[in-house]
């Protein structure tokens, strides 16, 4: 049983080391820091879990890599994982380069888990195409793999194109760390038998997720890929054993808990060991 950590807003008020190393000693086998990095005070977006204004806490993130840094410097096996990375916001030189040392660093336990973004006037305004986001992740995808692999990598894309550059440290993990997909986007499931790892899906149901499952192991089989190979962690979920084991039994490999946010170390400790206790 794999149960993680999600990081509550605002993400930066309790220290990622602190994070890290309490929910490795409860048995935690992940953390997860996601990222919003600017969020535009004027948005006719609206939020996709209530289809309202976006919530003000979506200004109150932290840098994911950073945090994760910091994190993995004070544990030995806990996984280090964004929930996820907008990768249209991000140049895939530069993630390059912070993954793979992120991964070298710690020993090789780094997931990255992926998201395109909902957030238009965000991914505009870092230069994404947002109509055209999925295209642009793929290749950035495809470009960050090939410095990973080799001593030099090019690549030509419509969005990124590059001639042999080195970029070293190697990730740790090879031939990539693993690549996990986030979201319910109508091809997700296909999009990750075709580039990915895995799936990390949020707001889904139990009943639901075990029949996305069965057509998930369905299109990788297709595709001669082994269907026990693609991972499935569900996101943000209450800390409740019941709740847990509904989607452990619907076929997830890993369900992700959220905490809530509180004001001090001490009331974060109380909630995290409470909730290993409730789910686990």
């Amino acid at each position: 049983m794999s149960i993680g950590l999600s990081i509550p807003l605002p993400a930066y008020t309790i220290d990622p080391a602190f994070m890290g190393r309490k929910a490795e000693a409860l048995g935690f086998d992940s953390i997860w820091y996601a990222e919003h990095p600017a969020v535009p005070v004027e948005s006719a977006s609206k939020f996709p879990a209530t289809g309202g204004e976006i919530p003000w806490t979506y200004s109150h993130f932290t840098d994911p890599y950073i945090a994760l840094a910091r994190a993995s410097a004070v544990t030995t096996n806990l996984k280090l994982c964004t929930g996820i990375t907008l990768i249209p916001q991000r140049n895939p030189l530069l993630l390059a380069k912070e993954i793979a040392a992120l991964d070298f660093h710690s020993g090789g336990r780094f997931i990255l888990g992926v998201g395109t973004g909902w957030l238009r006037e965000e991914v505009e305004l870092f230069g994404g195409d947002f109509e055209r986001r999925w295209t642009q992740t793929r290749e950035a995808l495809e470009a960050m793999q090939a410095c990973w692999t080799g001593d030099a990598g090019e690549y030509h894309g419509a969005f990124y194109d590059f001639p042999p550059v080195r970029v070293y440290p190697k990730p740790l993990q090879q031939p990539r760390p693993p690549i996990i997909l986030g979201g319910h986007a109508q091809r997700v499931l296909q999009r990750i038998v075709d580039h990915a790892d895995g799936w990390l899906p949020n707001r889904i149901s139990p009943g639901d997720l075990a029949d996305a499952i069965q057509e998930l192991h369905k299109l990788a089989t297709a595709a001669g890929r082994d269907p026990k190979a693609l991972t499935v962690s569900v996101y943000g979920q209450e800390a409740k054993r019941d709740t847990v084991q509904a989607y452990l039994k619907a076929g997830a490999d890993r369900v992700v808990l959220r905490p809530v946010h509180v004001e001090t170390q001490d009331e974060m400790e109380a909630q995290l060991e409470a909730m290993a206790a409730a789910a686990m």
